[in-house]
């Protein structure tokens, strides 16, 4: 079974926020009240500064709704933290990278419904996005926009065409393992280009099937690929990805751990 944090946070925002509501509503007059009269029964014996007793459920919540709103405002609205699982949009991101992700760019959506309540853009070719995997929209899965809406795309040769135009990649260079210091030579890093999109690709060995595949891209929907293109459960394997099943663009590495160890390099890194 799949934990669903948002659902989670969600709930206790709402618990909590109602237990206050009620308690300020009907009940932290009458108990001033209370504590105002046998304040004043206990003349010059009391203390000044003391404050009526709250029954500590309705303390907690009150200390706790705030800064649960604000983390369900903030995760669901602006940006959400994720860490990279998988080794599927190598070189652009590696495993243990913890990315955020602009929440606002593709639509502001409602927690847990995911209903598009405001529009606020839509995916770009080349973007790097985060969204609710079809097969299984209990995982987030993350890969790059290579197919719009209506795009004919082809995949020939470890070589893209989209509309009949040809992504541009460089000659490849042996891939340095960041981890390790080590290169394999048969992993090449490659610059792809169409159009104002530039980023890094990983191949495996130099040539590939000759096999064409073509997809045309329905209205609504969007065609991904990992940057390690033969190395990557994506499109290729099962389709499209909905619109409603975007999350966000992954805009900034904030962290990366892995085995204990801290790539600091790598903090701060702008995803493109």
């Amino acid at each position: 079974m799949t934990f669903n944090f948002p659902l989670l946070l969600v709930v206790i925002t709402l618990v909590t926020g109602v237990i206050w509501l009620i308690d300020s509503l009907f009940f932290a007059a009458k108990r001033r009240r209370r504590w105002q009269e046998t304040e004043a029964l206990a003349g010059e014996g009391s203390n000044p500064n003391a404050e009526p007793y709250e029954p500590v459920l309705v303390e907690y919540a009150r200390s706790f709704f705030p800064v649960l709103a604000l983390v369900l405002i903030l995760r669901s609205f602006i940006f959400e933290p994720f860490r990279i699982p998988s080794g599927s949009m190598i070189p652009t991101l590696l495993v243990g990278d913890f990315i955020l992700v602009n929440k606002f760019s593709y639509g502001l959506r409602l927690p847990v419904l995911h209903n598009r309540i405001v529009d606020t853009g839509s995916p770009q070719r080349g973007d790097v996005a985060v969204f609710r995997f079809p097969e299984n929209p209990s995982l987030d899965y993350i890969k790059r926009v290579i197919g719009l809406p209506g795009d004919t795309v082809v995949y020939r040769d470890k070589q893209l065409f989209v509309n009949g135009e040809t992504f541009d990649v460089s000659a490849g260079e042996p891939y340095l393992d960041p981890y390790t210091g080590k290169s394999n030579p048969q992993l090449t890093e490659h610059t792809e280009t169409f159009g104002e999109s530039e980023h890094q690709i990983l191949r495996f060995g130099l040539s590939g099937n000759r096999t064409e595949q073509t997809w045309v891209v329905p209205e609504n929907h969007y065609f991904m690929m990992g940057d390690n293109r033969d190395n990557s459960n994506d499109g290729r394997a099962w389709g499209f990805v909905p619109e409603e099943n975007l999350v966000g663009k992954a805009v900034l590495i904030w962290m990366n751990i892995r085995n204990w160890s801290v790539q600091w390099n790598r903090i701060g890194d702008r995803i493109k």
